[in-house]
């Protein structure tokens, strides 16, 4: 299998809050980055190696029994607090998550951490605190095609109530900008040419449009069967489509290649 066809795991998080509107944080990411540089996305990345560490078990609260959800689940909490600052952590001995101050003095640690993912664990260890693995539901799973011209990220998407107060902030180096933003007006904007948005990104803000409060995403992300989609291209009446399995909940299934494949 050649480079470009190796599936790279990767997580992202969705991390919701009502405004009353549903919003969800999404970064843009910077216009140099080589897969989807310049679009705005959900926070996340690929799965590192210390992600998969058993001893994670140690410092988080329901984590998956399933190795490959548990280190999806540590990604995208990580991923969120290097892209945008939000820790979704608690204190040990405590249900909430922590608070808007806790988590503001803890920022200096965003670049340790992005630097090398162990220096995550060690905040983690050192201000004993425990990921909320527990308030995460896995909402998505999603993979590019075969033969696309970029890294193939094999990737978890998560969805979460976001820690109330906490600010976000862009880290300015992979995002350049952190925005709390409704599923419609992100859509918007992509249509309107304001934001890149690329296809799996515009099929789950379509996904996420479906519910107005966080908690009927969730609800609805537990409801719903959810599988590793893989778009398709298919030929129809001279023209050419990606396309996804319609039996998944989402609401647009396909879009011509040509839309597709220039956001």
């Amino acid at each position: 299998m050649s480079e470009n066809n190796a599936l790279i795991p990767a997580a992202t998080i969705l991390l919701l809050r009502d405004t009353p509107v549903l919003q969800v944080v999404m970064v843009e990411r910077h216009k140099g980055i080589s897969f989807a540089g310049g679009a705005l996305v959900f926070p996340g990345g690929r799965i590192d190696h210390e992600d998969h560490n058993i001893a994670w078990t140690s410092f988080s609260s329901g984590i998956s029994s399933d190795p490959a959800i548990a280190a999806g689940q540590v990604a995208s909490i990580r991923e969120a607090f290097e892209e945008t600052g939000v820790l979704f952590v608690r204190r040990r001995g405590e249900a909430a998550l922590l608070g808007a101050d806790d988590a503001a003095a803890l920022q200096d640690w965003r670049a340790k951490s992005e630097n090398d993912a162990r220096n995550f664990r060690k905040l983690i260890e050192q201000e004993n605190l425990l990921l909320a693995c527990d308030a995460l539901q896995l909402f998505a799973h999603w993979s590019p095609p075969k033969g696309v011209g970029h890294k193939r990220f094999d990737t978890l998407f998560f969805a979460a109530i976001a820690p109330t107060g906490q600010a976000i902030r862009q880290d300015g180096v992979e995002a350049t900008e952190a925005l709390w933003i409704s599923p419609e007006q992100a859509l918007k904007d992509g249509k309107n040419g304001d934001r890149k948005i690329i296809f799996p990104t515009a099929r789950n803000l379509e996904l996420l449009a479906k519910s107005s409060k966080g908690d009927d995403v969730m609800r609805y992300a537990r409801e719903r069967p959810i599988r590793r989609i893989e778009p398709q291209m298919v030929e129809r009446d001279g023209a050419c489509f990606l396309t996804i399995p319609t039996d998944l909940g989402y609401p647009i299934t396909e879009e011509p290649l040509e839309s597709a494949m220039r956001a």
